[in-house]
């Protein structure tokens, strides 16, 4: 089911949160609405798909347990290996595969395999829980709100990636508690920004962006085509996922329940640093502490090698971006976006130690420049078709050529560096005005229209 569906805004939603709140004084019967209703969600695509995430819940679930009786830690390292086979063997296998079959010269042909939505999500919530179990970090949970906190379905799909310890202690929450209402109104009017932005600007940016980089395998663009692309694609990515992010803590906090921030308003910042500290914010978080730290502590670590303080902390950070590359997508462009990141923050790291900050609008232009850049490998589907794009961007492949759809270009880079993010939102808005919630109403009522006119399209973070 799709957040910006009619049959989600006009009947899912309603219906769930009439249930919820009529059950509201009973926490059992108000957690098994949501476990109901998130199964419900995430099957609607495929009730096969549901076998997945509810076995590794299980079985995580389980060996966490068996830690906590025994205190051996072979079981909860048992779990990360399992929930990480899950994700390689879906996800993985068939670029193994290819990347071996590659290098041998050889055609191996992929196994049938359909990739559950959303595994890379709730793969990495049951590790972050499993890893601070290890740090004696989380404590034992029963199993209802430990699966709740896994399945609930504002984030199941597309994150934000959730922690233990920012979520399962909500449930116990009274949401009839004070405030409820201010809660459901910011939560509609977070919901419906997201929505907007969407229906409205990501997905009308969507024909023009394919259809040049689609054109873009079969020769170079000019100038002007390299420029509408990849700017189209940065602000249709921000845009797209954003928007899911908005839609999903809205349809949380309609709940009485908080999600973590993932967005601040990345095409701001003035570095790559600052780019990933408002950039899908909770996957930084993520690779932060169970990547990063490890990498660039740990003795027994792969690169153990590299000697202690900032050879190893540079190594840890290109290491880790490369996963986070590798994270986004089974293929050598999404590892090699990963890796120009890294260098990015690399190279962002030794200059601040020099001391010499640059202005900020001189800073702000070389980020976006390198963002930009690296959203060709991002995008296109082979090193070759990237490889041209860029080209194209700095006129090798000539200087003619003008941007197309220039009015929508400025409307979603307006909509990108202007409007707040869903925890500003969240934060200033504790009771929307009449006139505000009246126009978040009209504009809801259009985004609604505007669906009816055609199947909705896929928010590009399913993918991953």
């Amino acid at each position: 089911m799709l957040f910006q569906s009619q049959g989600y805004v006009l009947v899912f939603l309603p219906l769930v949160a009439a249930a919820y709140y009529l059950s509201a004084r009973s926490l059992v019967l108000r957690q098994y609405v949501l476990i109901v209703a998130s199964l419900v969600f995430y099957a609607w695509w495929d009730w096969r798909f549901l076998v997945l995430p509810v076995a590794q819940i299980a079985v995580t679930w389980v060996l966490s347990r068996a830690h906590g009786r025994t205190g051996r830690a072979g079981f909860l390292h048992a779990g990360i290996a399992l929930n990480l086979a899950s994700l390689g063997t879906f996800k993985y296998l068939n670029f193994v595969l290819a990347s071996i079959g590659a290098a041998a010269g050889v055609s191996i042909p992929p196994m049938s395999i359909v990739l559950p939505i959303g595994i890379s999500f709730f793969t990495f919530q049951l590790i972050s829980y499993l890893a601070d179990r290890m740090r004696g970090d989380a404590p034992l949970y029963p199993f209802r709100p430990f699966a709740l906190f896994i399945l609930l379905y504002p984030h199941l799909i597309a994150g934000p990636i959730v922690r233990h310890n920012e979520l399962i202690p909500q449930f116990e929450l009274d949401p009839l508690r004070d405030g409820a209402l201010g809660r459901i109104g910011r939560g509609l009017a977070i919901f419906t920004m997201g929505f907007a932005k969407k229906v409205l600007l990501a997905d009308a940016l969507a024909p023009t962006v394919d259809k040049l980089f689609d054109a873009a395998r079969l020769h170079p663009l000019d100038l002007g085509e390299a420029w509408t692309a990849i700017l189209g694609f940065a602000f249709q990515l921000f845009l797209d996922f954003s928007a899911y992010t908005e839609m999903a803590i809205g349809s949380a906090l309609i709940f009485g329940l908080v999600l973590p921030e993932n967005f601040r308003r990345p095409y701001l910042a003035s570095s790559i640093a600052d780019f990933w500290r408002r950039w899908h914010i909770t996957l930084s978080n993520f690779i932060r502490d169970y990547l990063f730290v490890p990498l660039g502590s740990s003795r027994a670590g792969v690169l153990r090698y590299i000697p202690r303080g900032r050879p190893r902390a540079m190594a840890a950070i290109v290491v880790s971006m490369g996963l986070c590359g590798l994270w986004h997508g089974a293929g050598w462009t999404y590892v090699a976006w990963g890796l120009w990141h890294g260098v990015g923050l690399v190279i962002c790291a030794t200059w601040q130690r020099v001391g010499r900050p640059l202005p900020n609008p001189v800073g702000w232009a070389l980020t976006m420049l390198f963002v930009l850049a690296s959203w060709a490998l991002f995008r296109a589907d082979s090193f070759s078709t990237a490889g041209s794009v860029l080209q194209s961007l700095g006129g090798l492949h000539g200087v003619s050529g003008r941007l197309d759809k220039v009015d929508l270009l400025v409307f979603a880079a307006l909509a990108s560096t202007l409007l707040p993010s869903a925890h500003e939102l969240k934060d200033k808005l504790q009771k929307p005005p009449p006139a505000l919630a009246w126009t978040m109403g009209a504009l809801a009522a259009y985004c609604v229209l505007e669906v009816g006119r055609g199947p909705p399209l896929n928010f590009i973070y399913f993918q991953f």
